[in-house]
């Protein structure tokens, strides 16, 4: 009975052995499981962050095998999706990758560098696909590589926009270079960048600051970059050959080239380069013309202005036009308040002219003097040597009045042989000593000499003044002729002041 005893002992504690080696592995085989469902969560989160990622990965082994590919990277390549990626064979990879790819992951295991690198991919449905490549050798702790990650990223849609981008600089440099319209493009992102620095050191009030220094206006405009002119703007400005100039078109006079660009650098300062401008200039061949100029920043470039455009209009024409027709008027005016015999103002002019002179001298308490003449015995020259003589030597004498006077005074061929002469701010002293010097003058003048006649004139001259002798446009003209009618009643010949009963 011992002996079974002792044997049942044995079995029972190899039965709890057995037990506790059960619980034991099923304790392994709980932590296993744990370990296998947090390894799956990262696994899961490692695949969704990858998924999720808005760059195509993948990874290779160190022989160039596919070991890992995102969604994102099979979206890429228009590949279809997989469950388990290692299933990818290398001749799937060819398929979708191209060789050149293989070879520069292969480049990337073997120098252990990171290469980066664009290549184009033609989809079975889809168009070209742009991407761009980011290998980088996966080394380990020892150095080593045991495989290769690729980062994809699409940039079709850039390289799309930098070709429409090219194709709209081109159509644009065809339209520039083949407008009839003379241009040329400037850069003049390096004074806009110039005029900050001024700014920073404390410049506000440009246009005083190029006052105080007149020589940063020259070095502000040296910074302004011609880069391109069409050949429009060849003909304009006389240039012949395909050279155009080397600076910026430089206008006929200096004053005109400083007042030209001081504007522009503070059209510049202030942001405002859009801007018309009329401008005389000097062409290549020394002949001067008139420009209308046009400004416009280039789309992008308003703020850097890296690229300003102008266009240039002759307007030498119609300036020429306008100059014409401004002679024109002033002859026309000269017609209207001008005598046509003698050259001096008519009896239009000294009605329109006299009542503001009159009024400027009251609000001034400033004189006005006035002075009547008539020519003595006239009649006796037009019997003697006709009418026609006799108009000759009106308009003789009309020069000798004339010569007498400086601006403002003026004469005034009032009726037939006689004179007014008007003297702004001169007053009754001065008008008598300003009546002897034309009666002197007469005196020592010989008329009609260019006909072959000698003949000698003498005048009557009545003066008024304001406000002595009249406060108003009548009464001086009245006080004058009182004072020149006296004087031809004595005896003519002389000089008289109106008198004040």
């Amino acid at each position: 009975m011992k002996k079974d005893s002792g044997g049942t002992g044995q079995l029972r504690s190899e039965i709890n052995a057995l037990r506790r080696q059960v619980a034991e592995l099923k304790e392994i085989e709980h932590r296993c499981r744990h370990a296998e469902a947090a390894l799956m969560a990262c696994e899961n989160r490692n695949r969704l962050l990858g998924d999720s990622a808005p760059l195509g990965i993948f990874t290779t082994d160190s022989q160039g095998t596919i070991t890992g590919i995102t969604r994102k990277m099979l979206e890429l390549h228009r590949w279809p999706l997989v469950e388990n990626p290692e299933s990818i064979t290398q001749a799937d990879f060819i398929s979708m990758v191209s060789q050149k790819i293989l070879a520069d992951i292969k480049r990337c295991i073997d120098r252990k560098v990171t290469i980066t690198i664009e290549h184009s991919h033609t989809g079975a449905q889809a168009g070209v696909t742009h991407l761009h490549y980011s290998l980088s050798p996966i080394t380990e702790s020892d150095g080593s590589v045991s495989g290769m990650m690729g980062m994809v990223e699409d940039c079709t849609a850039l390289k799309e926009t930098e070709a429409a981008l090219k194709e709209s600089e081109a159509r644009y440099r065809n339209l520039f270079q083949s407008a009839p319209v003379a241009l040329i493009e400037r850069d003049a992102s390096e004074l806009k960048a110039y005029l900050k620095q001024l700014h920073a050191s404390g410049v506000v009030d440009y246009r005083g600051y190029l006052d105080r220094h007149p020589k940063e206006i020259e070095h502000c405009w040296s910074l302004i970059k011609t880069v391109n002119y069409n050949q429009a703007f060849l003909d304009l400005m006389g240039h012949t050959g395909d050279e155009g100039p080397t600076d910026a078109i430089i206008p006929i006079d200096s004053h005109e080239y400083l007042e030209m660009a001081r504007e522009i650098v503070l059209a510049a300062a202030d942001g405002n380069i859009t801007s018309e401008r009329e401008q005389k200039l000097v062409t290549a061949t020394g002949e001067s013309k008139f420009l209308l100029g046009i400004s416009l920043a280039v789309s992008g470039h308003e703020k850097d202005m890296k690229r300003v455009v102008i266009a240039l209009v002759d307007i030498s024409r119609h300036k020429k036009t306008e100059e014409s027709l401004r002679e024109s008027e002033s002859r026309f005016r000269d017609q209207t308040y001008k005598d046509n015999l003698t050259g001096l103002y008519n009896r239009r002019y000294l009605y329109q002219s006299l009542p503001k002179l009159v009024e400027k001298a009251n609000a001034s308490d400033c004189p006005v003097s006035l002075i009547f003449m008539d020519l003595d015995h006239f009649k006796q020259v037009v019997d003697t040597h006709g009418h026609l003589n006799g108009s000759r030597a009106i308009r003789e004498v009309g020069q000798t009045i004339d010569a007498c006077l400086e601006t403002p005074a003026y004469a005034v061929a009032y009726a037939g042989d006689e004179f007014v002469v008007v003297l702004p701010g001169i007053d009754q002293h001065q008008a008598v000593q300003k009546a002897h010097e034309i009666r002197s003058r007469m005196k020592k003048s010989v008329y009609l000499l260019d006909q072959g006649i000698e003949v000698q004139l003498q005048a009557s001259f009545g003066i008024a003044t304001l406000p002595q002798h009249a406060t108003e446009i009548n009464g001086l003209i009245a006080a004058a002729d009182q004072a020149l009618f006296t004087i031809k009643e004595a005896g003519k010949d002389a000089v008289g002041q109106f008198q004040i009963d």
